[in-house]
Formats: structure tokens, sequence, C-alpha cells
């Protein structure tokens, strides 16, 4: 699968602070490009389309989506009951890569995806390598019993930004363990987001 490469501290100009993209943030205010300060400044209004496409791609660069997945999370989202907005940011929560990334096992989500391709996490007592699983409520994520594993854990989590944890996880910090209590609160989200814009952005296909 396709996957984002390049510079993020660019994409971050042109969005904004994305936590589960990068920790650094650059030290230049104006977004790149050519007409980068004249968009900073306010001198040039973004369209009705274009302030969607921004919102999409903050959500694609964040979770690190390819196009193709972040639109079948949407299809999900407008198939089952509730706010389409809110259900698909709680279906992005509950991957395992976003979980781990939330938890602190990692300072990036890109990060998070690497220890699980690694074999480092566990669900409920099996190693899961796939960083799109989909959790479910009262899943125990913990890590691989050996001690890089947990060396390598110990480490992100001393360095952690984060200081609160989502009050739909419930860590244990002595067992390097987790429960997942309940679906994300919109209020835990860290990204900056107009989720309705991204729904609209879609409405069309």
């Amino acid at each position: 699968m396709s996957r984002y490469r390049g510079p993020k501290l660019r994409i971050t100009r042109r969005l904004g602070t994305l936590p589960g993209l990068i920790q650094k943030q650059s030290k230049k205010k104006d977004k790149p490009g050519q007409h980068g300060k004249a968009a900073s400044d306010g001198s040039k209004k973004t369209s009705e389309y274009g302030l969607r496409l921004e919102e999409k791609q903050k959500l694609k660069f964040n979770y690190g989506l390819s196009e193709s997945q972040l639109y079948l999370y949407i299809k999900e989202a407008r198939r089952r009951k509730g706010v389409t907005g809110l259900i698909l940011l709680q279906l992005l929560e509950m991957r395992l890569d976003v979980i781990c990334f939330s938890l602190g096992f990692a300072p990036t989500i890109a990060n998070a995806r690497q220890l699980i391709n690694h074999r480092h996490i566990t669900v409920n007592g099996k190693i899961v390598d796939i960083p799109s699983f989909q959790c479910r409520i009262n899943d125990i994520i913990s890590i691989k019993q050996n001690q890089i594993s947990k060396n390598l854990i110990e480490n992100n989590l001393k360095n952690v930004r984060f200081t609160n944890i989502p009050t739909h996880l419930k860590l244990d910090t002595s067992k390097l363990e987790a429960k997942i209590v309940n679906y994300c609160d919109r209020n835990d989200i860290l990204l900056d987001l107009n989720e309705l814009l991204v729904i609209e952005y879609y409405s069309r296909r």
C-alpha cells in the first residue's frame, strides 16, 4: 500500500499540527509553495472546496491512510447508525496503531505501526502484526513478554508528549497493559479537525 514518505514538516506547515504524523515543529511560519505567504496572512481566500480538501488531507496524513483506505472508513461510518463524523473518528481511533500511539507506546502513529509490524504488541494475549486491526471494547492491549519489547515501550513512555491518557483507555503502567473501556470521546481527540467538512467532501461519491 502506498504511504506518504516525503517531507513531513512541509505537510504540517500547510495543514497545521498533526500529532500522529510528527513530533517536531517547523521554524518557518508561512505555508509552503509559491503563494504560501499570501495563504498564511489571509490575503488569499480559500474556496469552500479547498477547505473541505484541507480537512480531508489532515485526517489522511495524521492517521497515515491511503485515499482508498479513508474512503472505506467513510463508507463504513455512513452505514452505521448515529452521527457519521463522530463514528468515522471512533473507527479510526479504534485502529491498533492509533491506540498504541494514544497510550504513549510510540511517539507517532507511524512508529506505532512499526512496533506492530515487528510483533511487539499483543491483543488479548495474542500477537497482532496488522496496524489497521480494529480493536473492540474490553480488548486488552499489552506488550510481548520479552525484555527487548519492554525496554522499547518503557523508553517511549518516558518521553511521551501527552500526559493525559484518553478516557476510553485504561493503562496499567506497571504491567504495560491497557484495556479499552469505551469508544473515544470527541474531546479526547488530539487532532484539530472539522470532521463534517470531510463527510461533505465525500458526499458526492
